[in-house]
């Protein structure tokens, strides 16, 4: 009886030792996890729509990422990690642990790539430069521009200048759409924004002739500090009555017919766009405006200029006669 209760109490000392030995073989995998490099150089994964924890460990493996695969997916479950691993392209870093890569996995802290939309752009080159990013998802063509506008939740018919011009960060295959309506939206806000605080003297309805005047004043504008000089001469020519003149809306006006330089004939051709012709504001900006355009429209200089002329050095030479304008053409221009 004695030797059967030593012989209990010899193996389940030896499963209690065995416990302890496992269990610090398995604390020192998670030590190891948590602490040890495993990535030798910076690497970049990809993680694909419908992936699972084994295909990531796969992926991992396949760029030679030095991980254990049991203990991986091990600490994975225990620290809840294998749920929602995110999409996208990960740069892992050199030196990372495993449990800094599955970190970075479940956060979504993803690779970024950005665009950047230029002031004074049209909208035909934001839309190429939109066209021909090789890591945008491209769901959009030149045919759909009705789609787009209901997409990005306008109720404009024309997309021209509605899109804020800065430079934007995305992840791989984000829908161009996407990126679009964050950009319409931005636009939108900043908008709202300059309009709440504009001269109530003004001569404009709404927001959106603030964006076409901006966008003008954006095209005019070689030297930032001209920017409300400009469009006081814009805005006391719209009080008056008088016509804007303003080549760079003949210039859009012409479209694919320009090549370089305006004809006196093209001056007199009525488009919609030819302030040299029609009367006010042109039906849609001709270009995207930075704030400082905005800002400028929407609080235009209190001076008396009706007039301004190129000096060829990026600035303008303002008036306030015609008789004055005309001398400085004749200096400047001819």
């Amino acid at each position: 009886m004695a030797k059967h209760v030593m012989g209990h109490s010899i193996a389940a000392f030896t499963l209690l030792m065995l416990a302890g030995l496992i269990s610090i073989w398995a604390g020192m995998h998670y030590h190891l996890i948590e602490k040890k490099p495993v990535v030798a150089s910076e690497t970049v994964i990809e993680i694909r729509r419908g992936d699972t924890l084994d295909s990531v460990i796969s992926t991992l493996l396949a760029h030679r990422v030095q991980i254990n695969r049991f203990w991986f997916k091990l600490f994975a479950y225990r620290k809840h990690l294998d749920r929602g691993l995110k999409r996208g392209e990960y740069v892992l870093a050199k030196g990372a642990s495993a449990a800094d890569i599955l970190q970075q996995l479940t956060e979504g802290r993803t690779r970024q790539y950005s665009i950047t939309f230029p002031e004074g752009w049209s909208f035909k080159q934001l839309f190429q430069a939109v066209k021909t990013n090789p890591y945008l998802a491209h769901t959009l063509s030149d045919a759909e521009l009705t789609e787009l506008m209901k997409g990005i939740g306008s109720d404009k018919p024309h997309p021209e200048g509605l899109f804020f011009p800065d430079t934007y960060y995305f992840e791989k295959y984000t829908a161009d759409i996407e990126l679009l309506k964050r950009a319409h939206d931005r636009m939108q806000k900043v908008l709202a924004e300059e309009w709440s605080k504009r001269d109530q003297n003004v001569p404009l309805e709404n927001p959106y002739q603030a964006l076409i005047l901006a966008s003008i004043v954006e095209k005019e504008t070689g030297a930032a500090e001209e920017r409300r000089q400009i469009a006081g001469v814009f805005a006391r020519r719209l009080k008056k009555g008088m016509l804007l003149q303003t080549d760079p809306t003949v210039i859009y006006g012409m479209g694919d017919s320009y090549h370089g330089d305006i004809r006196h004939k093209d001056l007199r051709e009525p488009t919609p766009y030819n302030t040299y012709v029609i009367e006010g504001l042109p039906p849609t900006p001709i270009a995207l405006p930075g704030k400082e355009a905005i800002v400028a429209a929407l609080h235009p200089d209190q001076g008396d200029a009706l007039y301004f002329v190129a000096r060829g050095n990026g600035r303008h030479a303002f008036s306030s006669t015609l008789a004055e304008h005309e001398k400085y053409v004749e200096r400047y221009q001819r």
